[in-house]
């Protein structure tokens, strides 16, 4: 058996995604089967957990930061795993990707600024640019040929208005599954140096690519203006509780910017086992990583032929990236509530609320699939039946 089959039962840990106050507040009951929220049901690779031990088995927890040897380890992870050249000193260590987003916002604009996004995209930025007293300006993406893209159009529209002081990118993009290319990235630093913006650039997704797609990363680019937030390990090593952020800013006068505040603040202390977990997985964890995309590959290969056979009404984008799929109900013709009920009640599914993502997505979910297949299969065989039940 592959060890990404096994199912385990998680359901005696307090775990985010199975919380009862949280299913019900979301789903109206416990009864689903919970596939909303962006992280793992798989074991972390085994020289991860063996770190952690040596920690635990030491039993000593003195002060101990490292994070010259964790810069240096996503330096050479992304120098072998995505040709791309970093450097290491230019590395801010925040709490979490969220806390380095806000921070930023809250350092390179004034209240009552325009942060552009792109919806649908991860509900939680439109929270943080709002709790900073900044205004969300959205430029949708647009879907042609079946696949969303970037609109400029209105996207240059926007940044005329010289509201406009940061873009946040998303890529790989939650929740759509895109994997921005060359000549996309190249037309938004295009229009963001033409407009005088700074582009923040959300990859914490960048491991989890499918095929033959090439990752992108914003600092593989001719600039120095715009900043990656290149994320964590938690993503791509199932790492959600136990991992930092990274900040990459390649200008020197925001970079020293950035990290006066964020030691004032005391946010780039790490903690022992965050630190050389971090370590560990960016030094060991490539098979690991290597072994669940091929999994995932196969779980989106059944994905597609399931949905062409057994739900052709229900439109879904294959992502290029991410462990996250979309999907459009809208073709089904039911009210929002009726929707849910049949989402939520009958098929017994936990999927993410598509309104998360802007009202205008009220007909659509997003599904994490870093499961055991056999979970998915079950989640999809329970939607068939609903629906051939019901409609």
């Amino acid at each position: 058996m592959n060890k990404f089959d096994i199912i385990h039962n998680n359901y005696q840990h307090k775990f985010v995604k199975e919380n009862p106050k949280m299913l019900n507040h979301l789903f109206g009951t416990t009864d689903v089967m919970p596939l909303w929220i962006a992280d793992m049901d798989f074991k972390i690779a085994s020289e991860i957990t063996e770190e952690l031990h040596r920690l635990v088995n030491r039993g000593i927890y003195a002060y101990e930061f490292d994070s010259k040897s964790v810069f240096n380890s996503i330096t050479s992870w992304n120098k072998n795993r995505h040709n791309l050249e970093l450097n290491s000193r230019a590395f801010i260590q925040v709490t979490g990707v969220l806390t380095g987003i806000s921070l930023l916002i809250r350092e390179l604009t004034k209240e009552e600024d325009g942060i552009l996004i792109q919806t649908p995209v991860y509900h939680q930025f439109e929270q943080i640019i709002k709790t900073a007293n900044r205004k969300v300006v959205k430029n949708p993406l647009k879907i042609v040929n079946g696949n969303y893209e970037m609109d400029f159009e209105d996207l240059e529209e926007k940044l005329k208005t010289k509201s406009v002081q940061i873009i946040i990118l998303c890529n790989p993009h939650n929740p759509v599954g895109r994997v921005w290319n060359k000549q996309e990235i190249n037309q938004l630093i295009h229009l963001a140096d033409k407009h005088g913006v700074t582009i923040i650039s959300d990859e914490i997704h960048s491991d989890i690519i499918y095929g033959t797609t090439q990752f992108n990363s914003i600092a593989s680019f001719d600039q120095t203006k715009h900043i990656t937030v290149l994320g964590s390990p938690a993503k791509t090593f199932g790492m959600q509780s136990i991992s930092n952020g990274y900040l990459y800013i390649q200008d020197e006068t925001i970079f020293k910017q950035i990290k006066h505040i964020a030691e004032a603040m005391y946010l780039n202390h790490g903690n022992a086992f965050t630190t050389f977990a971090t370590i560990a997985a960016y030094t060991k964890g490539e098979t690991w990583v290597n072994e669940l995309i091929a999994y995932l590959e196969e779980t989106l290969d059944w994905i597609t032929q399931f949905m062409k056979k057994d739900l052709p009404q229900i439109k879904w984008f294959s992502p290029q990236g991410t462990y996250q799929i979309w999907m459009d109900f809208s073709e089904l013709q039911l009210t929002n509530d009726q929707l849910n009920e049949l989402l939520f009640k009958k098929a017994k599914l936990g999927l993410t609320p598509g309104g998360w993502f802007g009202k205008e997505f009220l007909q659509f979910m997003r599904m994490n699939i870093a499961s055991p297949k056999a979970k998915i299969q079950q989640a999809f065989q329970q939607l068939k039946e609903v629906i051939n039940e019901n409609l």
